[in-house]
């Protein structure tokens, strides 16, 4: 078992003069001015030492050109620093998080997740399951630049790990196997040419599902649509995946620890829905507190409450931090949009299990998912969703700081004001605006609800206009903008 060194214990000393490296979720940063073999190499050194030179670590990575590079150059410091490395290969994230778990190991996922395919990266897992959280991650930050190899006696081995993978797939078709089973469904899964080709499909087939693959093709350049599964991006192929008939659509990012969910009628349904259902689901089994992120909207509030639980809202990206404070045992789950933490699978984000649980409800009801959505009584607020993305980057921070001086009187006086990560203006309508800076890309993100169509078009016109004269004023621009 691996057990954390204290300060203390560490012959490293403490630094800090490395910039910031970790981001929202892990490190994700462009290759090779930010991340690097040399760089991988000193991360698989300094987690040895934090660890205590005694243990194994797990690695997968995803399809990403790079990543190969980049989990044999972690591997070689875990060796170096006295852990033994076990290669798990082309696989999803959270099945170095499910290795973590029942082997006993640090997990790491080498990949980027849903950026483009010139990012590279890394997430790490403690043998709990848990992402590693920020006070880790600061002492990894402190040592990297003084770390050391240490002595020729400690060095360890690798092996090939690939069985893991069928351990994972076994034990979600097992655990989610349909209690009825009313059709068997259509379903279209998109697997961004990602980490999930083979790991999705084979579980929805395992549960009763006919699947339908879509950019089933391990490709690291992504050439069948970008890894991020937003709106814009998914429903430019909804007349692809309309042509499956299916009763719902699902459409993974590159590491698959995402899921989006599209009707095939409706287009793409707005993430909080579907924490909405899975809140609803799991809330049925037993009564608690449910953690979302701070870019929640109302209707997760409203089926919380109405069935008995109650909502608590945290830093976008550190759930899993809160899920580890609290305890598994006292929370229902843990959502963020595209990601959910089911605690009675494990403390990690998972979009596999979440496709599982759809999948699971549909064979179950034998009906379309938007269907099920509508007769579960899950409304559909009026939301909107942009990122903006401004050079030259370093103005960013002084563009973010003025608009939000200039936010604070622009839609009416807020009720509410929430700080937490970015700031959340909630007005007494029942619309609320939060503007945070991306922590793993150099945009701004918008984030908007309210209780009628009419509010939310005059809340984003006035938001894009300010922005626009804003970034005028620095001599800035927005090269791109993206919306979902």
């Amino acid at each position: 078992m691996v057990r954390f060194l204290s300060h203390d214990e560490l012959s490293i000393p403490r630094v800090y003069s490395m910039g910031r490296l970790f981001g929202t979720a892990g490190i994700r940063k462009v290759y090779p001015e930010g991340v690097d073999p040399i760089l991988a190499y000193k991360l698989g050194l300094v987690v040895s030492e934090i660890i205590g030179n005694n243990g194994t670590a797990y690695i997968v990575h995803d399809t990403r050109i790079t990543s190969p590079t980049l989990s044999l150059a972690i591997m070689s410091g875990f060796m170096a620093g006295g852990l033994e490395a076990g290669y798990i290969g082309l696989a999803p994230t959270p099945v170095a998080a499910y290795a973590s778990l029942w082997h006993g190991v640090v997990g790491v996922s080498v990949t980027a997740s849903h950026n483009p395919p010139e990012y590279n990266g890394f997430k790490f897992y403690d043998q709990d399951g848990y992402e590693f959280t920020r006070s880790i991650e600061n002492r990894i930050e402190e040592y990297l630049d003084r770390v050391q190899p240490r002595s020729w006696e400690i060095a360890k081995d690798f092996f090939i790990a690939k069985e893991v993978i069928d351990e994972y797939v076994d034990d979600i078709s097992q655990r989610l196997i349909p209690e009825r089973k009313t059709i068997e469904p259509s379903i279209v899964v998109d697997l961004a040419n990602g980490a999930s080709y083979y790991v999705t499909p084979t579980v929805l087939r395992k549960i009763g599902a006919k699947v339908y693959t879509v950019n089933a093709n391990p490709d690291g350049y992504f050439m069948g649509r970008p890894p991020e599964p937003r709106k814009d991006v998914l429903e430019k192929l909804l007349p692809v995946y309309r042509g499956f008939n299916p009763h719902v659509i699902l459409a993974h990012d590159g590491d698959a620890d995402r899921l989006a969910v599209l009707s095939p009628d409706k287009g793409f349904i707005r993430q909080d829905r579907i924490i909405a259902f899975y809140a609803a689901k799991l809330l049925e089994e037993r009564k608690g507190l449910v953690i979302v992120s701070i870019d929640t909207g109302k209707v997760v509030d409203e089926v919380v409450e109405r069935m008995g639980g109650r909502v608590e809202r945290y830093v976008l990206g550190k759930t899993h931090e809160r899920v580890k404070e609290l305890g598994t045992m006292n929370i229902v789950l843990a959502a963020e949009p595209w990601k959910l933490i089911d605690p009675s699978w494990g403390p990690w984000v998972d979009g596999v299990w979440q496709a599982a649980l759809i999948v699971k409800t549909v064979i179950e009801e034998g009906k379309p998912f938007d269907k099920i959505l509508d007769e579960m009584n899950i409304p559909d607020y009026p939301w909107d969703r942009r990122s903006y993305y401004i050079e030259p980057i370093d103005k960013r921070d002084q563009i973010y700081n003025e608009f939000i001086e200039e936010l604070h009187g622009l839609l009416g006086d807020p009720i509410n004001v929430l700080t937490i990560d970015g700031y959340r203006f909630e007005y007494k309508d029942g619309s609320w605006v939060l503007l945070r800076k991306s922590g793993t890309e150099p945009k701004i993100r918008l984030y908007a609800e309210a209780p009628v169509k009419d509010r939310l078009l005059t809340i984003v016109d006035r938001i894009e206009y300010k922005i626009e004269s804003i970034v005028r004023r620095y001599n800035a621009r927005i090269v791109e903008k993206t919306i979902g």
